[in-house]
């Protein structure tokens, strides 16, 4: 906890929240998206709907899922749906506003890579992979990605291609016949990117409150282009901080004592 009252974390989550609309159709991973987007539906924008790879529509969780596999995600959605049906109809038919997405790796371009660090053949770190992802990436309307900053992280070339973002930039998506816009926004632990009208790199167009520019390079892994006015990310109001954190707070117990060895009401499994 800063001296500010919230943490890094709690920043990065509720501005993203913030750049979600009511009207939006959110294609959700799991994680910091998750969570943003669920605080979103609990703030500003009630009637988001909420969507997850398993087939959920219109989902209301009343704790952040572990995977798009949690029952939670089914038990609260309008509907559920095949998922065939639903990256055919729901997210290559144009119907989905924002892909949101994390990053083991990230390149400046928006470029995301879930699969592998090193060399693919032989690497150091074989990662989730991409599941849904590279589909959300390119059928989206539009792609948010948030992520905590690390130049491990954010590096100046990814190690493999799981989501297309803008490729090296410029018009690679229009191009390669991608008619969707991309990636349009990056939000950090310490700061909100968008990319260059132009070359499409993302630059900064926003710090959290006590964040330095220094910061910001430190911990990223190319050279940072920043805006020519640069504004402060606007503080977490009380309301979006009390709904983040009883969100975590229900997660966190609805979830304790499910872990290995354990059945979902805490008792040891037998054998």
């Amino acid at each position: 906890m800063s001296d500010l009252g919230f943490t890094p974390d709690e920043v990065m989550t509720i501005a993203a929240a913030r750049a979600l609309k009511n009207d939006d159709v959110c294609f959700v991973g799991i994680g910091a998206p998750s969570a943003a987007c669920n605080v979103a539906r609990l703030t500003h924008a009630p009637d988001i709907t909420l969507i997850y790879e398993s087939g959920t529509i219109g989902t209301a969780p009343d704790v952040l899922p572990l995977s798009i596999g949690d029952g939670e995600l089914c038990d609260t959605a309008v509907t559920t749906v095949s998922v065939p049906e639903m990256f055919r109809y729901w997210l290559q038919g144009g119907r989905v506003t924002i892909g949101f997405l994390g990053a083991a790796q990230l390149d400046k371009f928006g470029n995301i890579n879930t699969t592998v660090i090193g060399d693919y053949e032989t690497p150091k770190t074989r990662l989730p992979g991409g599941g849904g992802a590279p589909e959300i990436a390119s059928s989206s309307g539009e792609i948010y990605i948030t992520m905590k900053q690390t130049k491990r992280g954010m590096v100046d070339k990814i190690d493999f291609f799981t989501s297309f973002g803008h490729g090296t930039g410029g018009k690679d998506r229009e191009n390669l016949g991608i008619k969707t816009k991309g990636p349009t926004l990056l939000i950090t632990d310490l700061a909100i990117w968008k990319p260059d009208s132009e070359t499409k790199e993302f630059t900064v167009v926003s710090m959290h409150p006590g964040v330095t520019r220094e910061q910001v390079q430190e911990t990223c892994g190319w050279p940072v282009k920043f805006a020519d006015q640069v504004e402060v990310t606007p503080a977490p109001d009380e309301t979006e901080l009390k709904t983040l954190r009883d969100l975590q707070a229900r997660t966190k117990a609805a979830h304790e004592g499910t872990g290995r060895g354990k059945n979902k009401f805490g008792s040891q499994r037998d054998g």
